[in-house]
């Protein structure tokens, strides 16, 4: 999860048949699609339009205005609100901290305030109330009553385009409210100016900077009416300053008008209507010359419900990629997963190449499209490795972007959290060398691999990024010098085991046998005398006084207590088996992990330990690998065992269907491997561990043109244990599977059973 307080594509059919050999046949799944799931809650996903890695996120916002208590609006709505703000076009889905809600549009009949107003107070505000009754939530498309104005609100989008269509009251007239103040994680002075123009042909253009998690980003837009304004006003809020254009006889095209400021807010006026109004929006972070480009090119014509049935048409696609069997409530938490994972990363470039990078600068992509939205200490766990598994053409345009924007950066630094290109810099680790090497391990191709090493040896090697200067002299981050420097030493050194794997592969021996030694670290942090990883000072002393169930932001765990982080070690699990003990101390203290009594009330100010089990949290990344841990320790019958655990009391298909943040796609991406019956426990490495499935049966329909199943009988709540493991009928010996096995394509049948087989799975 994002700290909180720092903290498409063509369709994949298209895509796909340059592969040779490949066929995917075409589904309906995202009718089995419910963005619901996750709104509600800790979820922080977002309810409204998109398409596969979209640049476009057009949802409705209900954000509370007083940024004390926006934590939980992450996303910009909240599922229990009573009230709708407007429809913005740029949201993040699952993240623990937020910006963007960017290009507010609101539809008003009748009388028009100029403000939101207060959520709890109707009338008080441009505001409006909303019943779930009216809402239609689907994969590419989102509508909802706006019941204090009559209006019928109709959203859907393309990969650079929102689109609108809004039905008003005959009776009353028609108005479109723009509001450039408001933000996600909004406060006083975030905007730090706005333009916003009404042009001779009636296009409504602009941009505004804004000082927030990435500061100084740039959103320009461009939008277009599919009717003429009648009158519109353009009101400087800040100095009071109201501009009034109106159309017909005698208006010239010349006197296009125009504001400049802070708190910009446009109405477009459009009399009575007597059928519905569209309205179609593109983003730009270049210009608003780009914006219009991307909206000429990628939102041509006035077809509504074409574009609604083209985004449907493009989600099917991209979910056609696995088909399984089971009950609907099962398909419907499967395929909302499987959306989810493909929300971010989100295209970033305009339709000419151009995008902004992280030093601020327009640069131009050749040759591939780049993406940003990177929240890479999430993703690199089981999110990407989930697009390497099934969309390796997209891992090669992700890792373009990531050379492309360490090419970019000022410190030559790939990609820790970005968005829209810019860097945040929040957590911790240099986590996109895991996903490089990730996928060039497993086979990923189409991109410079000397030129990826380069930039992770670069990246892991600038002294100032989180202390690393230390960690290359101490072989440990002192807590003394750095915070969280307990948790850094083990991301860095499991970071520095990517690194060695990719150089071997490339047969870069002095730079393998380098970040070999590193990746050995996490040694230095390991207290034989108390059983857990601890934070040293400089002079090299544990610190003291030590607590291993304390949890604080800034401790020596990042959003974690040492029962959390003391599993981290997924490029040497064997050693760490070693360092607990052996093999039957490592699983009586993953037991008394699982088995602890723990008050949630203990993690009341780190608000994303969420999901727990004892002392195990779910709601956070740090704890997503460890169910898999006993398998390396001979007792794979006790990860099958907290694997319905965790799937029975973590997930469900409400709102509040996500025990913590979706963290664009990881906690989904979790879902999906663990439902399908493995997990990449040490990406970077080509090997999964071994769970059990919740599906009885799951069809992957490879990008090689192979096909792997996976089939589970019985399937059922009373027969929760693997009795035994075939793959291609030949059994299993171990709970391990090769990514090669995978892409060779045939059948991993789980025999099912009612009590426990230690037997199967030695390791």
């Amino acid at each position: 999860m994002a700290h909180p307080l720092f903290r498409s594509w063509l369709p994949l059919v298209l895509a796909l048949s340059l592969l040779p050999g490949l066929a995917v046949a075409a589904s309906h799944h995202a009718d089995e699609v419910d963005p619901r799931i996750g709104t509600g809650g800790d979820g922080h996903t977002f309810p409204g339009a998109t398409v596969p890695f979209g640049m476009i996120q057009l949802s409705p916002d209900t954000a509370m205005p007083d940024f004390k208590h926006a934590y939980k609006w992450a996303a910009g709505y909240q599922y229990g609100d009573p009230t709708i703000m407007g429809f913005s076009h740029t949201h993040f889905s699952g993240s623990g901290h937020s910006d963007l809600g960017d290009v507010l549009v609101m539809p008003i009949s009748g009388a028009v305030r100029l403000d939101p107003g207060d959520p709890q107070k109707p009338g008080s505000g441009y505001r409006s109330r909303y019943s779930h009754a009216s809402e239609v939530v689907q994969a590419g498309y989102y509508a909802v009553t706006l019941s204090d104005y009559g209006v019928r609100a109709e959203l859907t989008a393309g990969r650079r385009v929102g689109w609108h269509r809004y039905t008003f009251p005959a009776s009353q007239p028609a108005h479109v409210l723009l509001d450039l103040r408001p933000s996600i994680y909004d406060y006083p002075g975030k905007v730090l100016w706005a333009s916003l123009r009404v042009r001779p042909d009636g296009a409504v253009t602009g941009c505004r900077q804004t000082r927030g998690w990435a500061p100084g980003r740039v959103l320009c837009f461009a939008m277009r009416f599919s009717q003429p304004m009648t009158s519109r006003e353009l009101y400087n809020r800040e100095t009071g300053l109201v501009y009034k254009g109106f159309s017909g006889p005698g208006n010239r095209a010349e006197d296009a008008d125009a504001q400049n400021g802070r708190a910009l807010v446009g109405v477009f006026d459009f009399g009575r209507l007597s059928k519905p109004l569209e309205v179609k929006v593109a983003i730009s972070s270049v210009s608003e010359a780009n914006a219009l480009a991307n909206l000429d090119q990628d939102g041509k014509g006035w077809d509504f419900d074409a574009r609604r049935a083209q985004a449907r048409a493009d989600w099917n696609k991209a979910l056609a990629v696995v088909d399984v069997d089971g009950p609907q409530a099962a398909r419907t938490m499967f395929y909302t997963a499987l959306y989810h994972t493909m929300l971010a990363p989100t295209l970033s470039m305009d339709v000419n190449g151009e995008y902004r990078g992280p030093d601020h600068a327009v640069h131009r992509a050749k040759g591939f499209d780049f993406y940003s939205s990177w929240s890479m200490w999430d993703v690199y766990r089981a999110e990407e490795p989930l697009m390497v598994l099934l969309r390796p053409d997209l891992s090669t345009q992700f890792i373009r972007s990531l050379i492309a924007a360490q090419q970019d950066s000022p410190f030559g630094m790939l990609p820790v959290w970005s968005y829209q290109g810019l860097e945040t810099w929040c957590m911790t680790g240099y986590h996109a060398v895991a996903v490089i090497a990730d996928a060039y391990i497993k086979g990923v191709r189409g991109f410079d691999a000397g030129q990826a090493l380069k930039a992770m040896v670069a990246t892991a090697s600038y002294g100032p990024y989180g202390d690393l200067a230390d960690y290359m002299k101490l072989g440990y981050v002192p807590i003394d010098k750095e915070t969280e420097g307990g948790s850094k030493t083990q991301e860095y050194a499991y970071d520095d085991w990517t690194i060695a794997q990719m150089a071997r592969a490339l047969g870069q021996r002095d730079v393998a046998a380098r970040f070999q030694r590193r990746s050995g670290n996490w040694r230095n942090v390991w207290d034989p005398k108390t059983g857990f990883m601890r934070a040293r000072l400089s002079n090299g002393q544990f610190r003291t006084p030590f607590d291993p169930a304390s949890a604080a932001y800034g401790s020596d765990y990042t959003e974690a207590n040492a029962w959390q982080y003391s599993w981290y070690v997924p490029q040497d699990v064997p050693g760490l088996i070693r360092a607990m003990g052996g093999d039957t101390r490592f699983v009586a203290k993953l037991d008394q992990l699982f088995d602890a009594k723990v008050d949630p009330a203990q993690f009341k100010n780190v608000e994303d330990i969420t999901g727990l089990i004892g002392w195990y949290a779910h709601g956070n990344e740090p704890s997503h690998h460890i169910a898999y841990l006993y398998d390396y320790a001979g007792a794979a019958w006790k990860t099958q065992q907290r694997l319905k655990q965790i799937m029975d009391s973590q997930y469900h298909d409400g709102p509040d269907g996500l025990a913590g943040n979706d963290d664009l796609g990881q906690m989904s991406a979790w879902y999906i491997f663990t439902a399908l019956g493995f997990y990449p426990v040490t990406p970077a490495s080509d090997v999964y561990a071994v769970g059990r499935p919740f599906v009885a049966r799951a069809a992957i329909h490879l990008p090689n043109g192979h096909l792997f199943t996976i089939s589970a009988s019985p399937m059922d709540d009373a027969h929760p244990y693997v009795g035994a493991v075939t793959l291609d009928g030949k059994a299993l010996p171990a709970p391990f599977l090769h990514h090669a096995q995978i892409l060779a394509g045939g059948e991993l049948h789980f025999s099912m059973q009612a009590t426990p087989n230690p037997a199967w799975g030695p390791h």
